[in-house]
């Protein structure tokens, strides 16, 4: 199955080339094998794997959490900058925390205004949201899927369906 997702995922970048957001999530629940498909695909194409919650935590770990809400998107930024070409993107549960008050898909989409980003995003696609977390928790998030690119670890792209109206 990885070989699979990897084949939707380039499938996914070539397809979002023209797009205002070159971003493509691989959405799938905490175990699902993302890191092992993230780290395959960045060895192919020749990048690393940038681990946000480790980067970015310890970045914002100086900082009063007043800064850490004002800074983080520069922040976020600069981590990024260093990497040329494709973003490789994985643990980014960190933009989620509630005290950091952040759009976490929007950060992403800001990042990915000017290269390809592909992200790994630890929930699911359900009836046409995408989902992050269960509802009630406090870092639940619903985003209308309608929009974006994804490959779902169950096999499930975008690119799958026949018409792309992003």
């Amino acid at each position: 199955m990885s070989r699979v997702i990897q084949e939707k995922v380039k499938q996914s970048l070539h397809a979002a080339e023209g797009l205002y957001h070159r971003l493509v999530l691989l959405v799938g629940e905490s175990g699902s094998g993302k890191t092992e498909v993230l780290r395959e695909f960045a060895g192919e194409i020749g990048t690393v794997v940038i681990n946000i919650n480790l980067q970015l935590s310890a970045e914002l770990l100086g900082l009063t959490e007043k800064h850490r809400v004002l800074h983080l998107p520069e922040i976020l930024d600069k981590i990024v900058d260093n990497e040329q070409g494709t973003l490789v993107l994985d643990n980014i549960e960190i933009l989620f925390d509630q005290r950091l008050k952040q759009d976490p898909l929007r950060l992403l989409q800001l990042m990915s205004r000017n290269r390809s980003v592909i992200a790994a995003w630890n929930g699911k696609i359900a009836h046409g949201k995408l989902i992050y977390a269960v509802s009630g928790h406090p870092e639940y998030r619903h985003y209308d899927a309608n929009e974006l690119l994804f490959v779902g670890m169950d096999g499930t792209a975008t690119i799958d369906d026949v018409q792309i109206n992003i």
